[in-house]
């Protein structure tokens, strides 16, 4: 899970804007080597783009701390591991910013272990950070014509557990600087959704709660 620092601002209606946006991102990529489906860092850049740009949002990456060795494959040829603790601050227009701190772990034979690291640590930033949905591929054997039902049926199953989970410290105190920038009161939320609290929301509601106040214009 992504650490986070924050700096109040716009940068919060900027991320619940661009969320709002960005449509799910599948597993399109295939490893040749080991045959799994995988999601690549380029279609979450293509997915994430138009929202960035759109709602004036720019990402800046520093690493933190990288550890480099090598290893052997079974045959022995050396490989070098790369891993990377990289910060990525989440910036908008009034210098306002989120920090997200993950880890990134790539392996090559040349010199792009660093560069694979630093893919992965900034694709589970975004995942995270904008909280991107996901469709999961059919099995591997979905060029048969075996029914599409289960995998359907799972899927929604995914994205139900998903919804139903309980919202982090983060999500609460981003829909708290919403609502105080729209001018609303936090109670209205609460007793819309049927909720006590914050914490009691679930990621569902405050998914929802979210896009809803997007269409609110901030107040004067």
């Amino acid at each position: 899970m992504a650490d986070t620092e924050v700096k109040a601002g716009k940068i919060y209606a900027a991320i619940s804007n661009v969320m709002a946006a960005i449509n799910a991102v599948g597993k399109n990529q295939k490893n040749q080597k080991q045959g799994f489906m995988y999601r690549g860092v380029d279609d979450v850049m293509n997915a994430l783009y138009p929202a960035l740009s759109e709602y004036h949002v720019f990402i800046v990456p520093q690493i933190i701390e990288q550890k480099r060795e090598e290893r052997r494959t079974n045959s022995g040829n050396v490989l070098l591991y790369s891993i990377c603790q990289i910060r990525f601050r989440f910036y908008t227009d009034d210098g306002s910013y989120v920090d997200a701190v993950t880890i990134g772990e790539g392996m090559d034979s040349g010199d792009k272990a660093t560069n694979k690291a630093m893919a992965v640590a900034f694709k589970y930033a975004c995942f995270q950070v904008f909280c991107i949905p996901t469709v999961e591929m059919n099995d591997p054997d979905g060029d048969t014509p075996d029914p599409i039902e289960p995998s359907q049926e799972a899927q929604q199953k995914e994205i139900d557990a998903a919804n139903n989970s309980p919202i982090d410290k983060t999500k609460i105190s981003v829909i708290r600087n919403t609502i105080a920038s729209k001018g609303l009161k936090e109670s209205s939320i609460l007793e819309h959704y049927g909720v006590k609290s914050f914490e009691a929301m679930s990621f569902g509601m405050w998914n929802n709660a979210m896009q809803l106040l997007g269409k609110y214009p901030d107040k004067a």
